[in-house]
């Protein structure tokens, strides 16, 4: 996790910046200093989240997180179904197998029956902060956890008074973006409300996208030791994809919803702290599949219905000197119903399906982590989580970490933990391949890093090794198509990042990963390097990225497919009034041909320009 020191007037400020920094939740449910945990986290706040004035959280995570890519196809909107991108991969494991889980306050956010994060659904209106702890996080989040997690953390007030903000954008290809948001603090009552629209034609023929959607928090502070919060976030968009450049398409378009609203109850005291919440991600999708002959459409839509409702309760204490115990219980209720109906009637037709009426699934779980400082320079961890799923059965998850502390600023962490996920309603049940006999995939990590602060310099180095069985995979079996676990994984790798604050107006950024993968999946490049560099005088900021990617699989198998390709991209804002920033972004600003989706070709230089009014 990187922190950045100067020195100067802003010293005070900014100290007051690193200590917030360095508290994390996502390792442990409970607010953690990053240096006492062994896991690598790393965390994106507000400012940085922002300052490209992207509507979506993802490709900054993209930049700033090494060893995670994000599969794009176009210049807004990811879509979903065939030809989609936002697949999330970290070190090689797959968020669109379901693999990696994308978390909202440490609540998991997927669809319920394929499995698989949405990610048009991360937007950036309604994050205070981002957490990526990189490698399994099965442990406290359960299955879908085995490659990692991204936790989103919604924003708040934290002072008294109002504060509006209205964002304004348009470029190419007939590109749009508007944001809203107003947030209050009177008292003991927070109140957040934010509201985003986009739309574009994109770079291709049959190639749009429009997204709407918005963004409700409520709270409340009983007393310095109870607060509670209601949150809802609802976001639809449409989409349409042209198929690939060899494969063309026509009338393939998308119309989804997808929501998610949560409450909870928290605690905070000296030697405790903890929360009861209660939360339900949802769907609802249609899709027309479109067709190679433009005269001759399709009959019929592809729906689905989702939900995953759940119930976390976790408790934290110290019960004497270092130590830190916590104690949680899951419970998920994951819904689906999949079916087609006819264009020219509506009715449900017949549906490939091995459900026999059964579309759901519950599973329940219990774990317990142990925390202890053995000595002012060395603390170890270790947890347990046991997972019930009502169809494949129990699954125990351990974890085990130690860090040591040979220097106040230096920190050498070792960790061993395990991930899994079981299988998805589509995998078991729907269309042809499925197979009622699976059971859960499983990976196992070790990991060592070292991280040092050493004034305006820090940095950080990751080693890892992962190796999995069980992996779901479709291959011939008597003569057909079917999903059966015999698939397996074994990755190792490195990755570095480091910032240097040079002075009060610079400050530069860098991260690179290493993956070597025995078993080579799509969207997982050998190679990724990242080079940002932030400059900031009075009223004006330049934001400026330089990012290569080296060996990125569009392909595998006996067809295999590699991209390079190096992105310049760059935002710059001149703050014209005390409450109005003018600012444009370009981004392939070297105008770089290449893939990231086989058959998707990405557009060449695009530029946008717009306005932020704050008051």
């Amino acid at each position: 996790m990187l922190t950045t020191v100067v020195v100067g007037s802003r010293a005070e400020e900014i100290n007051d910046s690193m200590k917030l920094q360095d508290v994390v939740v996502t390792g442990t449910r409970n607010a953690t200093d990053v240096r006492f945990l062994p896991q690598t986290v790393t965390v994106i706040g507000r400012e940085k989240l922002s300052e490209q004035y992207q509507t979506s959280i993802l490709p900054t995570v993209m930049q700033q997180v090494p060893g995670l890519f994000i599969t794009s196809r176009s210049m807004l909107g990811y879509g979903v179904s065939g030809g989609a991108a936002g697949g999330i991969n970290m070190r090689g494991v797959a968020g669109g197998s379901g693999q990696l889980m994308v978390l909202i306050d440490g609540h998991p956010q997927y669809q319920g029956i394929y499995g698989h994060p949405i990610s048009d659904s991360y937007q950036t209106l309604m994050a205070e902060r981002v957490e990526v702890l990189r490698g399994p996080a099965s442990m406290l989040y359960g299955s879908n956890a085995m490659g990692g997690v991204i936790n989103i953390v919604t924003r708040g007030m934290k002072e008294d008074g109002v504060k509006t903000n209205i964002n304004l954008g348009a470029g190419s290809w007939g590109t749009f973006q508007a944001e809203a948001s107003n947030q209050l603090r009177s008292g003991k009552f927070t109140s957040t409300v934010a509201a985003q629209y986009g739309r574009t034609d994109n770079h291709r023929p049959r190639m749009g996208f429009e997204q709407y959607g918005g963004y409700l928090k409520l709270g409340y502070d009983f007393n310095e030791h109870w607060n509670a919060y209601v949150d809802a976030n609802i976001t639809h968009f449409n989409a349409s994809q042209p198929g690939s450049t060899t494969s063309p398409l026509y009338d393939a378009d998308q119309w989804i919803t997808r929501g998610v609203v949560s409450a909870a109850v928290e605690n905070h005291y000296g030697h405790t702290s903890g929360a009861v919440s209660v939360y339900s991600n949802f769907g609802r999708h249609k899709i027309d599949d479109g067709t190679s002959d433009a005269s001759k459409p399709t009959q019929r839509y592809f729906r689905s219905k989702d939900a995953l409702t759940g119930i976390s309760i976790y408790q934290s204490a110290q019960f004497f000197e270092g130590n830190r115990i916590t104690v949680g219980l899951d419970y998920m209720h994951i819904y689906g119903n999949a079916y087609y109906t006819s264009k020219q009637t509506g009715e449900v037709l017949d549906t490939p399906n091995k459900q026999s009426g059964k579309s759901y699934r519950n599973e329940i779980a219990g774990y317990v982590d142990f925390r202890q400082d053995l000595t002012s320079w060395l603390t170890i961890d270790a947890g347990i989580r046991v997972d019930h799923h009502s169809i494949t059965g129990t699954e125990w998850i351990p974890q085990g970490g130690i860090v040591i502390r040979p220097i106040d600023d230096g920190e050498l962490k070792a960790m061993v933990s395990k991930g899994f996920r079981n299988p998805t309603m589509r995998e078991m049940y729907l269309y042809p391949p499925s197979n009622t006999d699976l059971k859960p995939e499983r990976l196992m990590n070790y990991e060592l890093s070292w991280r040092h602060r050493l004034g305006a310099f820090n940095y950080g180095v990751n080693l890892f090794y992962l190796k999995g069985d069980n992996m779901i995979v479709t291959m011939p079996v008597d003569g057909k198509p079917r999903n059966v676990n015999t698939g397996k994984i074994e990755n190792y790798g490195a990755e570095l990042e480091a910032a240097y604050r040079i002075n009060e107006h610079w400050n530069l950024t860098t991260n690179h990963s290493l993956l070597h993968m025995k078993n080579p999946v799509i969207a997982s490049p050998k190679y990724k390097g990242y080079l940002g560099a932030n400059y900031s005088c009075q009223r004006l900021s330049i934001v400026a990225g330089l990012q290569y990617i080296n060996g990125l699989y569009t392909a595998v198998g006996d067809a295999e497919q590699k991209e390079n390709f190096l992105l310049l991209n760059a935002t710059v804002s001149y703050r014209l009034l005390n409450n109005l920033s003018l600012w444009v972004r370009g981004e392939n600003l070297l105008a770089q041909s290449y893939e990231i989706n086989l058959g998707y070709p990405m557009p060449r230089a695009t530029l946008m320009a717009g306005l932020q009014v704050s008051f």
